[in-house]
């Protein structure tokens, strides 16, 4: 390439603010439960993964990227919101479909921080921050044009007589009893109850392709959010992806979730906008080792979903953007808390006017660059102000302050996974080298390396600084459960819940 052309190369993406060129659509794919080790791109051997893997060999591939939480609701608060669900609020633990709280309105996502610069938007799949009386925390309500979707997890209600894999095959497990069957809802209106999961996928991709066609065809930029529900608990399929990969129901579920990726790309070629859209790939928390090969592979991180250890909160990334990102692998540290301003960037949109967690990676996916993130912070699922973080990744130095094991990470034959390693306080911290030491199963020795020592320390001054500043929110999941808030097609049945069907 001659230096003219790579000038312009490089320059290409950051025009979008000072010249006629259309802004920049986004595409954010989350995953549910998917482990380090689950795509063909990061390794698997049995994963059918054709589509993530074009975008792997043909985008940028990250290998140290970060969720926020080792769980569901407030991975998915931050991942919106670009803040550490601390500040929201949304801890401890998830959302149930009669919480009260949810991810408060007070709080800019996404889809608010593009709607003010002509965005048109749209939420598929699992919410899961909240419902709430009259719907008041559903997407809709959280600048989101267009929902459809399951507002919580979809194993939140009964599902042993469901239907998960054609032609008759129950879902694995019971799920949630004593609630309400699970919801298809169509903005703030249940359509479906309980949901037919054989015919799920091809409804989102339908309602996606849909979108992308209608907004391409009226010139308007688009952002969607298709937080998926696959591959977590009970994973299902419908006819085009049951049975057809070498790794079972997990893999079957995978790959559906896959084909959707592929019809999404496939859209955006047709309506010509593929070259002028950003899709990026990420998983919401670590695999449920629980559910052994139902539940998803760490790959050779340690443990799973529930931990505050690399395999519960590093995640696979991909982002691709035919023209503008180079095929390639970063090892810079990224968070999930860092799209919501590399969005906004390279939208020409505001960033919010609060403390704002995230950073800015324009310079890592254009230019294959440094990055500007040097930390990351491993809060467990129930954050407090008395124990604050229980790690910290400063550079490729990590240090563990208190280590605990989980529910979600048990059956594995590590005995600090399950929920019987109780938390435990390290003093001095636990210090590893993730670059020669990514499993995290040789602590380095402090004594004698002043070295090491200096690094500890270092890390100890971040995280008393970082702590220092942080200001917990009131806690929405604390609000607690009532039942009457729970999703209902027909709202004046009895006996509740099971009469809640249509």
């Amino acid at each position: 390439m001659d230096s003219i052309g790579f000038f312009f190369f490089f320059l290409s993406p950051f025009l979008f603010c000072t010249s006629s060129a259309s802004p920049p659509n986004f595409v954010l794919l989350f995953a549910d439960d998917l482990g380090f080790g689950d795509l063909g791109c990061y390794g698997h051997p049995s994963s059918l993964t054709p589509n993530l893997d074009r975008m792997a060999a043909g985008g940028l591939r990250f290998t140290d990227f970060y969720c926020t939480s080792p769980v569901c609701s407030p991975s998915r608060a931050s991942l919106l919101t670009g803040r550490y669900q601390t500040r929201s609020g949304v801890y401890p633990g998830v959302f149930y479909p009669g919480s009260r709280g949810g991810l408060p309105l007070n709080e800019t996502t996404i889809a608010e921080v593009l709607k003010p610069v002509g965005y048109a938007t749209a939420a598929i799949g699992k919410w899961h921050l909240g419902v709430g009386a009259n719907g008041m925390f559903l997407p809709t309500r959280q600048g989101f044009d267009h929902y459809l979707g399951i507002p919580y997890s979809h194993d939140m209600g009964p599902c042993q007589n469901l239907t998960c894999f054609p032609p008759d095959i129950k879902c694995f497990g019971f799920c949630h009893l004593d609630t309400v069957t699970v919801p298809l809802m169509h903005n703030e209106v249940i359509k479906q109850q309980p949901v037919n999961f054989l015919e799920l996928e091809r409804a989102y991709s339908d309602f996606a392709t849909d979108f992308i066609a209608t907004s391409a065809k009226n010139k308007q930029p688009f952002f969607i959010y298709y937080p998926s529900h696959h591959t977590h608990y009970p994973q299902y399929a419908g006819v085009e992806a049951a049975g057809r990969t070498l790794r079972g129901r997990f893999g079957d579920s995978l790959f559906e979730f896959d084909n959707t990726i592929g019809n999404l790309l496939t859209t955006l070629e047709k309506t010509g906008v593929i070259n002028n859209t950003l899709i990026f790939f990420t998983s919401d928390n670590g695999p449920s080792l629980m559910r052994m090969s139902r539940g998803g592979c760490s790959g050779p991180l340690k443990c799973g979903k529930g931990t505050t250890y690399e395999g519960g909160m590093r995640e696979p990334a991909i982002a691709f953007w035919p023209g503008t990102i180079r095929p390639g692998v970063t090892h810079e540290m990224a968070s999930t808390l860092d799209i919501l301003p590399t969005i906004a960037g390279l939208a020409g949109a505001k960033l919010p006017q609060v403390m704002l967690d995230g950073v800015d990676m324009t310079d890592i996916l254009i230019n294959q660059g440094k990055g500007k993130r040097e930390t990351i912070m491993f809060y467990p699922t129930d954050p407090s102000e008395m124990y604050g973080l229980f790690a910290l990744r400063l550079g490729k130095y990590k240090a563990h302050f208190y280590t605990r094991g989980a529910t979600h990470s048990g059956t594995t034959p590590d005995q600090d996974c399950p929920v019987c390693a109780v938390l435990k306080a390290h003093d001095p911290p636990l210090l590893f080298d993730l670059e020669a030491d990514p499993s995290e199963h040789y602590p380095l020795q402090l004594f004698g390396k002043p070295d090491l020592q200096a690094v500890l320390q270092q890390i100890i001054q971040v995280k008393e600084k970082f702590e220092a500043s942080m200001v917990f929110g009131e806690s929405q999941i604390s609000k607690g459960v009532d039942t009457d808030l729970e999703p209902c097609c027909n709202p004046q049945c009895s006996p509740k819940p099971g009469c809640c069907r249509c």
